[in-house]
C-alpha cells in the first residue's frame, strides 16, 4: 500500500445532532479536514459528488480552495457523475482547479450511481441519443472529456478575433499538462474496469460492486483489478495504472470511538439490488488496532490496490475525523506497509 486518504461524502442535514448543519458547515469543514489530513501525513483527500441531495455537489469550488489551502496531498474525486456533465465547461473547470493546486488533482469519474430524482441529467440538459442508454451518454461524455484533455487543437479561430491568437486550431484554455493521466473511472463491475484500462484512465472501486460470482466482495473486487491490469498492459500504455480501493475501517482507540463504532463492525458482507442489479456491499471494520490490521491482511482487495481511501464521517466535525485518520495512520498502516 503506497497512499492512504479520506473520502467525505459531504453530508449536511439541519438537525442538531449534526456536525454539519448546511451546506456551508460541510464546504468549509472539507478544507479544514484537507487541510488537517496533509498535517497529519495522509495522501489524499477526496470528495464523493451527488445531485439534488445533501451533500457535496459541484466539485471544482471545492477542489480549487482545498488546492489553495495545501501544498502536497492529492485531492480528488470519487466520483464525478459523468451524465450530468459538460465535457467542454469540465475541463475548463478541471484545467483551472488542477493549476491552482499545481498538479494534484486526481479526478474520479463515473456512469453515477442511483439517483435522488427520476432521470436528472435531464434538468442539467443531457439526454441519452437515440438508441442509447444514460450509461452510454456518461460514457460519451467521458471518451470527449478525455480528448479534450490531450490539448490538441480543434476550434477554428475567428478571422476578426478579440485577443491575438496563437498559430494553428485552438484548445480549450486554461490546459493543465498531465492531468489526462490523472483521470480515474469508478468501475463495478469487470467490464467497466477493462474499459477503463483501454482509455488508459486509472481505476477506482468503492465498498461495492455488482455481483458476478458469489464470491466474498474483496475477493470480487481483487479479480476486477487483476483484470483491468491486465486489459491495460494488453493495451500497451507505457506508463503505471493506479489503483484505489475504498473502506470504511475505524481504529477503536478511545471512550469516543467505542461510542460511535463499538460494536458496529460487520463480519460479512452484505447482498443487496442496485437499479435491478445483483450487487455485493463490503463489509465495514471497527475493531482495536492489533485486530484491525489481522483482519485488513486478509482483505485481497486492499493488498492489489495502491491506494486505499477512509471514508469517514464527516458529520463528527473536523476533529473527530482527525482523530479517525490520524488512528488509522499512526496505529494500522504502517503494519500494512504503508510508509
Amino acid at each position: 500500500m503506497k497512499n492512504i486518504g479520506f473520502l467525505s461524502f459531504g453530508h449536511w442535514t439541519p438537525s442538531p445532532q449534526s456536525g454539519t448543519r448546511s451546506a456551508r458547515d460541510v464546504l468549509l469543514q472539507s478544507i479544514d479536514l484537507a487541510v488537517a489530513a496533509e498535517e497529519l501525513g495522509a495522501d489524499g483527500a477526496y470528495f464523493r459528488v451527488h445531485h439534488f441531495a445533501r451533500q457535496l455537489s459541484s466539485p471544482f469550488p471545492l477542489l480549487a480552495a482545498v488546492g489553495a489551502k495545501t501544498s502536497r496531498i492529492e485531492i480528488g474525486t470519487g466520483v464525478i457523475d459523468m451524465r450530468y456533465e459538460n465535457p467542454f465547461y469540465m475541463a475548463e473547470d478541471a484545467g483551472s482547479a488542477d493549476l491552482i493546486s499545481g498538479g494534484r488533482l486526481q479526478l474520479g469519474i463515473s456512469r453515477g450511481s442511483p439517483e435522488q430524482v427520476i432521470d436528472g441529467w435531464r434538468h442539467f440538459g443531457f439526454a441519452p441519443a437515440e438508441g442509447q442508454s444514460e450509461a452510454d451518454m456518461a460514457r460519451h461524455h467521458a471518451d470527449v472529456f478525455l480528448d479534450l484533455l490531450e490539448g490538441r487543437g480543434f476550434a477554428q479561430p475567428h478571422p476578426r478575433p478579440m485577443f491575438p491568437n496563437p498559430p494553428g486550431l485552438l484548445r480549450l484554455e486554461p490546459y493543465s499538462e498531465g492531468l489526462r493521466e490523472r483521470i480515474w473511472w469508478g468501475a463495478a463491475t469487470t467490464a467497466t474496469a477493462v474499459w477503463a484500462a483501454q482509455r488508459g484512465m486509472n481505476l477506482q472501486s468503492s465498498t461495492l460492486v455488482f455481483d458476478e460470482s458469489g464470491r466474498p466482495f474483496h475477493e470480487q473486487q481483487a479479480e476486477q483489478i487483476r483484470a483491468y491490469r491486465a486489459a491495460w498492459a494488453e493495451a500497451g500504455h507505457t506508463r503505471t495504472p493506479r489503483v484505489s480501493v475504498s473502506r470504511s475501517i475505524f481504529a477503536l482507540t478511545d471512550d469516543r470511538d467505542r461510542m460511535y463504532f463499538g460494536g458496529q463492525g460487520q463480519d460479512r458482507d452484505q447482498f443487496g439490488r442496485i437499479d435491478s442489479a445483483r450487487a455485493v456491499f463490503g463489509r465495514s471494520y471497527a475493531a482495536e488496532p492489533d485486530t484491525l490490521i489481522e483482519e485488513l491482511r486478509g482483505d485481497t482487495a486492499i493488498a492489489e490496490a495502491d491506494t486505499l481511501l477512509l471514508t469517514v464521517p464527516n458529520q463528527l466535525g473536523v476533529e473527530y475525523n482527525a482523530h479517525v485518520i490520524e488512528s488509522i495512520l499512526k496505529d494500522v498502516a504502517p503494519a500494512l506497509g504503508w510508509r
